[in-house]
């Protein structure tokens, strides 16, 4: 059996904002920065690219599925570049 781990990441505050009151429930991210897995947590930690510095507010989630050119979808072996991966992901708590 093998422990989750929890992938701490930036979050620009716009899509921070959507991810945390529910309207996204996913993230685009490179498939090869992270060795992300189905059942890991995501760590949103908001982060101001204008000021460049992070604000402070984080929020936790769980990649329930991922999609990429290793697990596609229909169209996501043409669509996705092959570095990206796009992680579903749900809400377990805010954090700070």
């Amino acid at each position: 059996m093998s422990a989750f781990i929890t992938h701490s990441v930036k979050s620009w505050p716009a899509f921070f904002e959507a991810a945390i009151d529910g309207r996204k429930t996913h993230d685009f991210r490179n498939k090869y920065e992270r060795n992300y897995k189905i059942g890991d947590f995501l760590e949103l930690n908001e982060y101001n690219p204008f000021v460049g510095d992070y604000t402070g507010r984080k929020a936790l989630f769980r990649i329930t599925y991922i999609t990429s050119n290793d697990t596609p979808c229909a169209l996501s072996s043409n669509a996705l570049d092959r570095d990206t991966c796009v992680l579903s992901i749900r809400k377990v708590d805010d954090i700070g």
